[in-house]
């Protein structure tokens, strides 16, 4: 049966891939040539492709002034990096299946993937009843004994209770409502269920309003948004990706089960590449589709070269931003192999207990308050705009409240006059506002950094790291280091002059290889280059977020007797 091919992507699920289509009919242009991304793939009646992937490439909106869709609707088309953060709206029409949840809907292993429903009905398992109404979080799908279940957990009096549910589990399921906010980009990629649209509300533009925004000015109703998908396919006798728009003209019939698919070639991310046993290393790929840039190594991954895999790993990077006041600034990840040195930077603590997570062993902190403070109690000092202290250590100390004495933490310091020190004590609740005196004129490589001071860390460039033909730290007028970070890479070089190795991330670059039969000439890695590698905005934000869902937050300050 034929489709059209906007239907059969909008039915077909990830996990199917690849499926092999003949084109049955469609409209063409110029010899049956369509442009589009730089490639040109020939789509004509007969012609079988092997669909390899697909991911959202752009969105028409519809907008709805008062939370209501009509035929009449002003219809947009926004790009996945259209600024604002949305709140996703819950799905009224509910699923009839745990089959079509899983079908439908991402589930991952990200907190992006972790989809909420709940249930009309009780459900009686085995050694466990969910309750109607009650909040299920569905983690992961995976198949034991042969037979496929979703991995769920309900919290009840703050107690995780984990279950399973079979994809044959038949009720009556509906979304929960969500509280998060995500950009559009991530609603594309993880909340827009298939064969549905989605609904969104603006939580707040990320810009001021222009003329040239799609959207009404003062926008407050909801977007309807219906994806249209980037198809990325493979053809009989070309070594490229093809990619085609899902809202193409073209009727397909999905052949898969009478063609032998192993007749195309099998293109691999590199997070296929990075799945693959070390024994497996090293190995020859060609690119088919490499990445834009033109910094090394990003211009010697073009479309059709050559190269090196030696092996993948884990390695540590330092996150940092430059430390300017406006929105234009930049964001890298620093290699622990960076050559050159840094000279201190002063810090700017907003509170007295910023100050104690700061405090070093190995050296007194000396601040300068920026903001006056007045204490609620005499036995507690009150601060002058340009007091100048070293901070001791946190301790207790008895205050008179209420007629009562009663014991609150403080933070002990040395207030420095003209010629002598005074022992005060400042309240840890204290909102006030303190900046560094550096004293320490010492150059410091970043590895030094890291296992001497904790982060954050205020930092310039003092020797630049010769090795880089740019260094585009030495040109930062300052830098927070902000935390350090465990990625994953993979150590290539040329195949044809494997004279520099480089270390490539494999979550943040887009490209697609095949494997080559060729045997490596040199199995030892040539010399690894340092690359800085600077993240965009997007980015950086994830980068964040994800690392700090594996951290534990800090103890919040305690908090202003009343």
């Amino acid at each position: 049966m034929a489709f059209s091919l906007e239907k059969f992507v909008h039915s077909l699920d990830l996990r199917a891939l690849p499926r092999v289509l003949q084109i049955q009919s469609g409209i063409y242009c110029q010899g049956s040539v369509y442009e589009m991304f730089g490639n040109e793939c020939s789509l004509s009646t007969g012609e079988v492709i092997k669909v390899i992937g697909f991911k959202i490439n752009k969105l028409i909106a519809s907008i709805c002034e008062n939370n209501e869709v009509s035929q009449f609707s002003a219809k947009v088309e926004l790009p996945l990096n259209f600024p604002g953060l949305y709140k996703v709206v819950a799905d009224k029409t509910p699923y009839v299946s745990i089959e079509e949840i899983a079908r439908k809907v991402s589930i991952g292993p990200t907190r992006f993937g972790h989809p909420c429903f709940y249930s009309a009905k009780d459900l009686k398992l085995a050694n466990f009843t969910v309750r109607h109404g009650e909040k299920i979080t569905f983690n992961s799908v995976e198949e034991v004994n042969g037979t496929t279940a979703v991995n769920c957990v309900v919290v009840r009096k703050n107690q995780s209770h984990f279950f399973t549910l079979p994809l044959s589990q038949e009720g009556e399921f509906y979304e929960c409502e969500d509280d998060q906010i995500y950009t559009l980009k991530e609603i594309a990629e993880w909340k827009i269920p298939k064969c549905r649209n989605r609904t969104v509300k603006l939580s707040n533009t990320l810009h001021m309003w222009d003329s040239s925004s799609p959207l009404p000015e003062n926008f407050e109703g909801c977007l309807i948004l219906m994806p249209v998908y980037d198809v990325q396919a493979v053809m009989k006798f070309r070594k490229d990706i093809v990619h085609i728009l899902s809202d193409l003209d073209v009727e397909v019939k999905d052949i898969t089960d009478c063609y032998d698919i192993g007749s195309f070639l099998q293109p691999l991310s590199l997070e296929d590449i990075f799945e693959r046993t070390s024994k497996e290393f090293p190995m020859v790929v060609e690119i088919m589709e490499g990445p834009s840039g033109s910094q090394k190594p990003y211009n010697l991954l073009s479309t059709g070269k050559e190269i090196v895999v030696y092996k993948k790993y884990q390695a540590a990077r330092v996150l940092a931003s430059e430390m300017r006041s406006d929105s234009s600034k930049r964001h890298f990840l620093i290699p622990m192999s960076y050559k050159g040195k840094f000279k201190r930077r002063p810090r700017e603590f907003p509170t007295a207990y910023d100050l104690e997570i700061a405090r070093n062993e190995k050296e007194q902190l000396h601040v300068v308050a920026t903001k006056a403070f007045v204490s609620p109690h005499k036995e507690l000092f009150s601060v002058s705009v340009g007091d100048q202290f070293l901070v001791q250590q946190r301790q207790t100390s008895e205050v008179l409240y209420e007629g009562r004495k009663k014991l609150v933490d403080v933070l002990a310091c040395e207030q420095i006059l003209s010629g002598s020190y005074k022992k005060v004590f400042l309240p840890m609740y204290m909102e006030g506002g303190f900046v560094e005196v550096i004293h320490d004129k010492k150059q410091y490589h970043l590895s030094e950094i890291c296992k001497e001071f904790h982060l954050p860390f205020n930092v310039k460039v003092s020797v630049r790291d010769l090795s880089i033909e740019e260094d585009v730290l030495a040109a930062a007028p300052g830098l927070q280091f902000e935390e350090e970070i465990t990625d994953s890479y993979l150590l290539i070089s040329s195949a044809s002059s494997p004279v520099e190795s480089w270390e490539i991330p494999v979550y943040r670059l887009n490209m697609l290889v095949h494997l080559l039969t060729k045997d490596v000439q040199t199995v030892v890695p040539p010399v690894t280059r340092t690359i800085v590698e600077e993240v965009s905005k997007e980015e950086y934000y994830m980068l964040r977020r994800y690392e700090n869902l594996t951290l534990h937050p800090p103890p919040r300050p305690p908090k202003k007797p009343t």
